[in-house]
């Protein structure tokens, strides 16, 4: 990364711009339809401006150190609790579990280490905020980069059918 980018940590000002990447970065993906992306966008600025001053999300931003105001990359993560687990330290009472999102990189900056150097300010950070567990859901495009920082794949499964229908072939009853 070049030393005229700097990266700094998001506040709720910031709230559009990464609501906008957010958008972009699903829309690249093929997963945002575009008439979808507006609503998407003024949920997630709105959703930014309650979790950031409380803690819930912390971002990051990349700029140019002579334009601080044209961000180029970004990533943020959401903190959970999660039940205690055997990766739970021991005198912890439960988990504390961060999810990597909105890691994007403006199409004509990528390639030169902004995002990597996101994600290891990312991983540093985790570490001194006493996260236990750091997760992401990776695209094709940046998985090298997740497991090149140590990132591997786990056993989740996401549950794609409707939620609150019982999946064809089983009853409403408790028995299987």
């Amino acid at each position: 990364m070049s030393d005229s980018v700097v990266i700094r940590q998001a506040t709720v000002e910031d709230a559009d711009v990464i609501a906008r990447h957010r958008a972009l970065m699903f829309a690249e993906m093929h997963e945002l339809a575009p008439e979808r992306a507006v609503e998407l966008t003024e949920k997630t600025s709105h959703y930014l401006r309650v979790a950031m001053p409380s803690g819930e999300y912390v971002g990051w931003l990349a700029h140019e150190d002579v334009a601080p105001g044209a961000i180029l990359a970004g990533a943020g993560v959401q903190l959970r609790k999660t039940l205690p687990h055997p990766r739970t330290p021991p005198g912890v009472p439960h988990g504390r579990e961060a999810i990597v999102l909105n890691v994007y990189t403006d199409p004509a900056w990528r390639g030169r280490g902004i995002a990597e150097a996101l994600m290891r300010r990312v991983i540093a950070w985790a570490g001194e905020a006493g996260v236990h567990t750091l997760v992401l859901h990776a695209s094709e495009a940046g998985r090298p980069l997740y497991e090149r920082l140590g990132f591997a794949s786990t056993n989740e499964m996401r549950f794609t059918g409707t939620l609150g229908a019982a999946p064809a072939g089983l009853g409403t009853g408790e028995r299987t």
